[in-house]
């Protein structure tokens, strides 16, 4: 009987821990760091969460329990990700978004050869605010959001 309650206990261990490492790079840290890695590779001061915008975000993502990828159009920038099956992390997400650094082209201030407008938000100087939110969808998969305070990617305007 004590072996029994033994294994149960490790099992009851081994579960919470995959069930902590599961959460893992969903934390607001680790969206701002996530975030601030990319941002001090050109020179932009550090994002700092923000409590109101981050409950703005999460507000939102519990409105795409669907997926459906529908921007916001609310008062802060935003950048959103998905996944059609499984879960997505937030840095993973963010990573996701500064993969499209190779696609801007600083001198002419445009994306060249694919989508950059993510990767501008996330690096955008003014933006000094960021709050995420992320929801498991009915399908499955996984719907982030991110909103960023002032909002970035205005026309004729640099990132940095």
């Amino acid at each position: 009987m004590g072996s029994v309650i033994s294994l149960l206990c490790v099992l009851g261990l081994i579960f919470t821990m995959g069930n902590y490492v599961a959460h893992a790079q969903d934390s607001s840290t680790d969206f701002v760091n996530a975030h601030n890695a990319a941002r001090s590779q050109v020179g932009v001061s550090n994002i700092v969460w923000d409590n109101t915008v981050a409950a703005y975000a999460q507000n939102y993502a519990n409105q795409r329990k669907d997926c459906n990828l529908v921007h916001s159009g609310g008062r802060y920038g935003e950048n959103i990700a998905k996944s059609y099956s499984g879960d997505l992390r937030g840095t993973d997400a963010v990573k996701l978004w500064v993969n499209e650094k190779p696609h801007y082209d600083y001198n002419s201030n445009t994306c060249v050869g694919g989508e950059c407008r993510h990767y501008t938000q996330v690096v955008w100087r003014n933006s000094v605010r960021l709050g995420c939110g992320k929801v498991k969808c009915d399908n499955g998969g996984t719907f982030i959001t991110c909103n960023y305070d002032p909002p970035g990617n205005y026309a004729n305007q640099r990132p940095y």
